[in-house]
């Protein structure tokens, strides 16, 4: 329903344009900040409709939101940041866009595997890193994946839980210097032996340092992350536009580019 919505209100918008000169603000996950700059970008070519675009944790994009910051669409790495905002009444519906999944990046001296992974991080001697729970859902989703770990070792929440770094996605996070991709970053900087981020951003890591290893999660401890659209309260029509745009083949098709899965893979 909330997928034709956007669709009507996007055909309508396209239709007017006076409205076409109005800027829209975007608010979106870190993770999606190559793929839906990249969409930003399709969708001011097609339309004319320019997007101004803000990335940083979700958690803390949200935050921002509720202070007043003005964004017309919030693009989150999780379902329950845009829905709290929803519930609030500062958001419509939610919608799910896209789907990611864990992976792990490791030291190009760390002998690890699939198979390997999980006995791997629970070995005292290896620094495990992950983004920052609350803040960042990729944290949330590194410790879910803790959690999912204990059923097949017990005690291995608790074990990784104690020793996970939060190297990231917090405000109080070392930065990158301009340019650098934060993980490859990160990893470069020895900070971590392995690190669990989304696969999408291991790709994006390992351009950044091409020594890194990427590590599939074995499926009995996998974690997927689903990601929710939603237009904000007060947004103008232009907003729903963009966010049809993102739901259409040809936004999807961006996102598919860049590792992610899709709502047309449904």
């Amino acid at each position: 329903m909330r997928t034709a919505m956007f669709m009507a209100v996007a055909m309508l918008t396209l239709a007017r344009p006076a409205l076409a000169a109005d800027d829209v603000v975007l608010f979106a996950a870190g993770s999606l900040k190559a793929a839906l700059s990249d969409v930003a970008d399709a969708f001011t070519a097609q339309t004319g409709t320019a997007v101004t675009t803000q990335f940083g944790p979700s958690g803390l994009m949200r935050e921002r939101i509720e202070e007043g910051e003005p964004a017309h669409i919030f693009a989150s790495a999780n379902m329950k940041h845009p829905k709290t905002l929803a519930e609030a009444g500062k958001a419509g519906d939610v919608t799910l866009f896209a789907r990611n999944r864990l992976c792990a990046i490791a030291q190009p001296d760390v002998e690890v595997s699939t198979e390997t992974l999980l006995d791997t991080m629970l070995d005292e001697n290896i620094r495990v890193g992950t983004s920052t729970p609350k803040s960042d859902p990729a944290g949330d989703y590194a410790f879910a994946l803790f959690a999912k770990a204990d059923g097949v070792k017990r005690g291995a929440k608790e074990t990784l839980e104690a020793k996970a770094l939060k190297l990231t996605g917090s405000e109080d996070s070392a930065k990158p210097p301009e340019g650098r991709n934060p993980y490859g970053w990160v990893m470069s900087e020895k900070k971590a032996d392995i690190f669990l981020t989304y696969c999408t951003n291991a790709l994006l890591a390992q351009k950044d340092s091409d020594s890194l290893q990427i590590v599939q999660i074995p499926e009995e401890i996998a974690v997927g992350a689903d990601y929710g659209l939603t237009v904000l309260t007060g947004a103008p029509d232009t907003g729903a536009a963009l966010a049809a745009f993102i739901l259409s083949p040809e936004g999807q098709g961006i996102l598919a580019s860049y590792g992610f899965s899709t709502v047309s893979d449904d």
